[in-house]
């Protein structure tokens, strides 16, 4: 069975105390905290083995090159790609989704097109494609939620036609949590033409992918949400897609010859990663992947589940709570209000107790509009948390409305 209290032990940052309390991390949708063996991998390599990748023939860059290569075929393993040309590092999953948006909508959506966007995403699957639609005089258009936080599918009939270019959704909310069924969503949008970009920050840590088996088009997500390091994340596209579209950025590295008559680019995946690649935090995430391998991930799933379920439960229980988001399909977020309490106050109350949470809009105010509120208090819950800090939560609040209303 999983055992989170052995896990934390891998996690150095848990076993501080904030402001006299035993530290309650709760804001993993955020960020996640760095196991042991991340920590020690990327200080080994500045330590002892960095040099810029690629270009040199000396040893350590050699080294780092080859290291980084590795880095690749593991995430394209856990992502279930043969192909390693289909994986790009980029700066996180906002760069990835901007790259698609930069790079295959200016070349394939043009005035009269239109752009479907969920209801729920994450601002970075929102921005980009309506800035794209604003450029090219095409239409975005809005797959709406319900109010217990399901993706209203059946509603894709009356957006989806043959001016359809982009199909945007999000593997798991990052507010509510809600796990949309990407395999309905992904078969309606190819019958029209239209290929899908997944978000897949928040689902990718929550359960496992295989973009072979649900052939979207193209997938995003970011290191720092899956226990690797922050700055860097990945672009997985179909090869015939990618192949067809031009760079997103200049420079040096993927070029295969320059001249001021011309320049040829290089060969996937160096076409899209320009200049010097960060490649201490991609080594990084693949060590991070190779130590959620030792997992048992389907027990990881169960015990998420879990927190999740016992931490509605006892929230419920608390007078004038409200949860957003109850689809049956969803990872370990739980995003709440109490009424007559600002979500602000009660999580700079929780921060005193030790609980760290997150409030605001979450970066999706399409969201927040739709409950008619301006922000939310959101736990996300790791592998790392346990029962024990869901009380401490649960105990946090209840002290938190007995001091705020």
């Amino acid at each position: 069975m999983f055992e989170a209290k052995e896990i934390r032990k891998e996690f150095p940052l848990l076993s501080q105390t904030v402001y006299g309390k035993p530290l309650v991390y709760l804001d993993n949708g955020a960020t996640a905290q760095k196991p042991r063996a991340v920590i020690e991998r990327v200080a080994k390599l500045y330590r002892t083995e960095n040099a810029n990748i690629h270009r040199g023939v000396h040893y350590l860059s050699e080294r780092c090159t080859l290291l980084y290569e590795e880095a690749r075929r593991t995430v394209a393993e856990a992502l279930g790609t043969p192909d390693v040309g289909e994986v790009i590092f980029t700066a996180g999953a906002t760069a990835s989704i901007n790259t698609v948006a930069y790079t295959w909508g200016e070349m394939m959506v043009g005035e009269g097109d239109n752009v479907v966007v969920s209801e729920m995403e994450h601002h970075s699957n929102i921005v980009p494609w309506q800035m794209l639609c604003q450029r090219k005089g095409a239409e975005l258009r809005v797959l709406p939620f319900d109010d217990e936080g399901n993706l209203l599918t059946s509603r894709l009939d009356e957006l989806l036609d043959g001016r359809t270019k982009v199909v945007a959704v999000t593997q798991a909310s990052n507010t509510l949590g809600t796990m949309p069924r990407l395999e309905e969503i992904v078969r309606r949008a190819h019958s029209v033409g239209a290929v899908v970009v997944v978000d897949g920050c928040q689902g990718f840590v929550h359960s496992e992918v295989n973009v072979r088996e649900l052939d979207c088009d193209f997938y995003a997500f970011s290191s720092h949400k899956l226990y690797g390091p922050n700055g860097v994340g990945v672009l997985y596209g179909k090869r015939e897609l990618l192949e067809k579209m031009p760079p997103f950025l200049g420079g040096g590295d993927m070029v295969k010859k320059v001249t001021f008559e011309k320049t040829t680019y290089a060969d996937l995946p160096l076409k899209f990663e320009a200049g010097t690649a960060n490649y201490i935090d991609a080594i990084g995430l693949a060590e991070a992947i190779r130590f959620l391998r030792t997992l048992d991930r389907k027990g990881v799933e169960s015990h998420e589940r879990a927190l999740l379920d016992y931490a509605t439960e006892e929230l419920l229980r608390v007078e004038g709570l409200t949860i957003y988001g109850r689809a049956a399909e969803k990872c370990s977020i739980v995003s709440f209000n109490v009424e007559g309490v600002h979500n602000f106050d009660l999580g700079s109350v929780l921060d005193r107790s030790g609980v760290a949470i997150r409030t605001g809009a979450h970066c999706a105010d399409p969201v927040m509009a739709h409950y008619g509120v301006q922000g939310m208090a959101r736990a996300s819950f790791a592998l790392y948390n346990t029962a024990e800090e869901v009380d401490a939560l649960v105990a946090a609040v209840r002290k938190a409305v007995r001091m705020l209303r």
